[in-house]
C-alpha cells in the first residue's frame, strides 16, 4: 500500500547547452527587456537618495531620544 502512494521518480536533469547557445539565448532575452529611460533612472535614483536621507534622519532622532532617556534613567553624562 505504501509503494502505491509514492510518485514515480522523475528524471530532473537539465538540458546541456553549449556556451555559444547560452550566449545566444542571453542576447535574445536581453533584447526582450524593457529598459528604463534616462529620466526614469534619474528620478528613481533621486527618490532612493531622498528615502535614505529620511531614514537616516529618523533613526538619528530615535537614537537621540533613546540616548537621552538612558542618560536620564541612569544619571549619566552630568
Amino acid at each position: 500500500m505504501v509503494e502505491a502512494a509514492r510518485s514515480p521518480k522523475v528524471n530532473r536533469l537539465m538540458a546541456k547547452t553549449s556556451p555559444v547557445e547560452f550566449f545566444q539565448q542571453v542576447r535574445q532575452e536581453v533584447s526582450r527587456v524593457t529598459w528604463p529611460t534616462r529620466k526614469e533612472t534619474m528620478v528613481t535614483t533621486a527618490m532612493v537618495f531622498v528615502m535614505v536621507f529620511v531614514a537616516a534622519a529618523f533613526f538619528f532622532l530615535v537614537d537621540q531620544v533613546f540616548s537621552a532617556g538612558v542618560r536620564l534613567i541612569f544619571g549619566l553624562g552630568h
